[in-house]
């Protein structure tokens, strides 16, 4: 127990150096249609690493949105920003030492990255990808002179100061335009309006404070010209004004518009900051412009051309001609382009998932992490530490198993630990800072007032909701994503807010459509107390033939009648009964009586859509349970002696409880996705579903209130043990 404390409570800060910019010129790049973000600093003869470093929005490896405002350094200090950007960003071993005073046409690099080489991939595709000569690849891997590039051999590429100047850049000094800041305005607003980050924002503007977020009133700040706003190659948008109404949702809106829920908050920044839609918000929607074609997703499934692909990988994967391709998708006839939507027959199967109708690309994480990626996590868990004395080792324990949210905190971070061991031995650097919130609100206020939330590429936890809610909407205004390790309902209408844990809705849609697939000729019963109506009436929707036995709720007994009971059960078939309460006395009754009834004549199996924990006292016998193949759905399943279990069980010397299960799963899937695109919403657009020890995550985006784990599993209970129905 105290080399458990010892370890799951050791912090491990790390902190990363920020480098300043000061008195620095600059410009802004519209992005056009085809631009990446090497050509962009090859044309302005800077290091690509500088773009990035001034242009948090974007990312290495994604492609750049058309119209998406870069700031662009103008004069040769661009240099030493980059030199700077890349000794505090890239998690690389510098290999080579840089002079003083080193020639422009110099070629030899500034330091090193590994890569692992993925399955077809040839030294062409891979000096491609890094921008260099497969001659440079060979040089610092010598092997290649004498054998064959192979899967998951790993790569020493050498990284180059800067691309050489080719063309002389003509600058527009009427880049920029004087802004000022009106009443309730904020840097987020200000920069979501602008197409930039705030930290574009502070450079452009020295002399905003870095201790605050402070914004007064008739401001002048300077900042890019929008895109279009000139006449110039300007494309007309109209919108129109629209007054919401009351209990008014982004479901609706989508519905009502045909306008996908984030461009209307990304169009109207104070639905963020004020919390949500509004009765009495007047918000501006774009109009629709006229479209070729109806997009039927009843029938057609619909899928977005990566990089690199052509028309015969596509008929391939998707199993159709290019005949049958053209047909569904004429625009093919002027060529393949990236970006392109294609439309697909509905049927279509092959190795992908479709998610509402967009079929995503199945994805081997283990197989596609870059090591270059080097995430920074919060952990912000109530460990209490201010309510504990650890010298007194039984006391200790004591508050341990008396204190859920304590357990549930040490279990869910001594399997995090184990996560972030295992990722580090695939390669992947990983920063982490852990506070102990106290479950306090102040604490957690304090916390997050006093860090740099922008440099995290994540933070897990909260576990109180007022606290989640704080760190959600701080963290919101910096797009900094937060997973949310427990239950959690509550109002929030937040996109970056990942929520791990299924809801009680999406498992009881599971455990009906579950028994819908498996019905023949069975007979349906549905037991539910007055608490759970609305339960029995969606049971009764679904399963329109079924029978409801009434629950006797008096004062101090509550139970069934039998003799009804009886006279409902079928010989002919089997009785499938659901159980729907969160009475302990009354699932004891029931499965005690429904095991007595279960015989060679009469075969009854029992079900729920809600296991709670009334479903787990110590008054229900497992033995009934086993004998009825008691079937329920969950999001968590016993986890296997797997090497995760191995592993925790060698740190800490015990077997990993369900907490800990849980903490190493939801770590490693985070730490997974952040390796392969070091962009958790990113990454979430194009990854499917997940499985880990024991959890499963498949997250959907739901309006603007966030992702939403739709995995779980459907359990039952055999042999007196619980195995994987489905």
């Amino acid at each position: 127990m105290n080399q458990f404390f010892k370890v799951s409570l050791t912090f491990i800060l790390f902190v990363l150096v920020a480098c300043k910019v000061s008195a620095q010129k600059f410009t802004t790049h519209a992005v056009k249609k085809g631009e990446t973000l090497e050509s962009i600093a090859k044309q302005y003869r800077v290091d690509a690493q500088t773009i990035l470093k001034l242009n948090k929005e974007v990312r290495r490896g994604d492609d750049l949105r058309v119209n998406t405002i870069l700031v662009i350094p103008k004069d040769s200090k661009a240099k030493a920003v980059a030199s700077e950007s890349t000794r505090n960003v890239e998690s690389t071993t510098v290999a080579a030492a840089v002079k003083n005073g080193v020639d422009e046409e110099q070629e030899e690099p500034i330091g090193f990255t590994s890569y692992r080489v993925k399955k077809k991939e040839t030294l062409y595709s891979i000096a491609k990808r890094f921008h260099i000569t497969e001659e440079a690849i060979k040089k610092y891997n010598p092997d290649l002179y004498s054998s064959q590039l192979k899967k998951k051999m790993t790569l020493k590429i050498p990284k180059y100061r800067r691309v050489k100047p080719e063309e002389e850049i003509v600058i527009d000094e009427n880049d920029f335009e004087t802004y000022q800041v009106a009443p309730k305005e904020t840097r987020w607003s200000i920069a979501y309006k602008y197409g930039i980050t705030v930290d574009s924002m502070v450079v452009l503007n020295p002399e905003l404070s870095g201790s605050n977020d402070y914004l007064a009133v008739g401001q002048e700040l300077r900042l890019p010209k929008i895109a279009g706003s000139t006449v110039e190659n300007q494309e007309t948008q109209l919108y129109t004004s629209y007054t919401v109404p009351p209990k008014m949702n982004f479901f609706q809106l989508e519905q009502k518009f045909g306008v996908k829920s984030d461009e209307i908050v990304r169009l109207n920044p104070e639905i963020t900051e004020r919390g949500g839609l509004k009765e009495g918000m007047v918000i501006r929607i774009p109009q629709a412009k006229a479209d070729s074609g109806e997009i039927n997703t009843e029938n057609f499934n619909f899928y977005e051309v990566k990089p690199k692909q052509t028309e015969f990988s596509l008929t391939r994967k998707f199993g159709i001609t290019y005949k049958e391709l053209l047909t569904l998708n004429p625009d093919l006839a002027q060529g393949l382009k990236a970006g392109m939507i294609l439309k697909l027959p509905k049927e279509q199967e092959g190795n992908f998932e479709v998610r509402n109708s967009l079929v995503l690309d199945k994805i081997n994480l283990l197989d596609s992490i870059n090591v270059g990626n080097r995430p920074k996590l919060m952990f912000l868990l109530p460990f209490r530490l201010d309510k504990l004395d650890l010298s007194d080792k039984e006391r200790v324990a004591t508050i341990i198993d008396k204190r859920n949210s304590l357990k549930y905190s040490l279990g869910l971070y001594s399997g995090a630990l184990v996560a972030i061991d295992s990722i580090a031995d695939l390669g992947v650097s990983v920063d982490v800072k852990t506070f102990d919130n106290q479950l306090n609100l102040a604490r957690t206020k304090e916390i997050l007032q006093q860090e740099n939330l922008l440099s995290y590429s994540a933070i897990v936890g909260p576990l109180d909701m007022p606290s989640l809610k704080e760190t959600a909407v701080r963290a919101s205004g910096k797009n900094v994503p937060l997973v949310a390790p427990i239950p959690a309902k509550s109002d929030l209408s937040l996109s970056n807010v990942f929520f791990s844990y299924t809801s009680d809705e999406v498992l009881r849609d599971r455990m009906i459509g579950y028994v819908q697939g498996k019905m023949v000729d069975q007979h349906v019963i549905i037991i539910a107390d007055d608490k759970n109506k609305a339960v029995q009436a969606q049971l009764m929707a679904g399963f329109p033939e079924s029978d409801t036995l009434q629950v006797a709720q008096e004062e101090k007994n509550i139970g069934i009648d039998i003799k009804k009971l009886t006279e409902l059960l079928s010989e002919e078939g089997d009785n499938w009964v659901f159980v729907e309460t969160d009475n302990f006395k009354l699932v004891s009754s029931v499965t005690s009586i429904l095991n007595s009834m279960n015989t060679e004549d009469i075969k009854v199996r029992m079900f729920t859509t809600n296991k709670n924990s009334a479903f787990d006292n110590e008054v229900i016998s497992n033995a009934h349970l086993s004998n009825l193949h008691f079937t329920y759905p969950s999001v968590y399943k016993m986890g296997s002696n797997d090497s995760f279990t191995k592993r925790y069980e060698k740190r800490f010397g015990s077997t990993p409880d369900r907490y800990a299960v849980r903490g190493f799963d939801i770590t490693y899937d985070l730490l997974l996705k952040l390796a392969y695109k070091n962009n958790l919403i990113e990454a979430s657009k194009i990854i499917g579903e997940t499985e880990y020890s024991g959890n499963k995550f498949d997250y959907e985006k739901v309006g603007a209130s966030g992702y939403f784990n739709q995995s779980s599993y459907i359990l039952k209970f055999e042999d007196l043990r619980i195995k994987q129905a489905e």
